[in-house]
């Protein structure tokens, strides 16, 4: 019979004791807890900011894009506007007995189905013309060169358009030039002439 050695028995470790937390006082983790709320709603309102802030730079950036797309013309409309006015002035002044003339009949229809075709490309633009003859002067639309002294209309309307002004959308062009009424100045009453007195020169 062999016998072999017998192993020793190992004795179990003992247990670890546990270290149990130490308990802090309830108004410290009550404190704590009072610290980060506040910086939880700090970090928060910083978020909401920038987000807003970052809203904000979007819709600036797009009303800038908007106005750049719709006021890129603005320069060339108002060359333009000089090529509309030259049009109307060769048609206001051209003598009647030539208007009825067959000779010119073919000049003048060309002339006026120009000024039409630019005026519909004003409108597909956005450009539209101020002629203001009856209302109420505007200085936002508006530029009077005379008065007129009336009193058969309320001063300040106008009574004669000099020049006919242009907006592009919502954004001047040109102004109109007017003539506006004003309040006809009071009659000074005839002063009588006073008569001497008799015996005032007799010596």
């Amino acid at each position: 019979m062999i016998t072999g050695k017998k192993k020793p028995v190992q004795k179990p470790k003992p247990a670890a004791k546990k270290s149990r937390p130490v308990k802090k006082p309830a108004n410290a983790r009550a404190g704590q807890i009072k610290k980060h709320s506040e910086e939880i709603k700090a970090l928060n309102d910083r978020v909401l900011r920038a987000l807003a802030e970052v809203e904000n730079t979007r819709r600036r950036a797009q009303r800038e894009i908007d106005d750049t797309r719709v006021y890129s013309i603005t320069l060339f409309a108002r060359e333009m506007l000089t090529v509309q006015d030259n049009l109307r002035r060769a048609l206001a002044h051209l003598p009647e007995d030539m208007k009825n003339n067959e000779a010119f009949k073919g000049f003048v229809d060309g002339v006026e189905v120009t000024e039409r075709e630019l005026l519909n490309i004003f409108d597909r633009h956005g450009i539209r013309k101020i002629s203001p003859k009856g209302e109420a002067f505007d200085h936002n639309l508006h530029q009077a060169v005379f008065e007129v002294e009336t009193g058969d209309v309320a001063p300040g309307t106008i009574v004669q358009v000099v020049q006919d002004g242009y907006v592009l959308k919502d954004r001047l062009l040109r102004p109109a030039m007017v003539g506006i009424a004003k309040a006809p100045q009071p009659k000074e009453a005839p002063q009588k002439e006073e008569k001497p007195e008799e015996g005032a020169n007799k010596e």
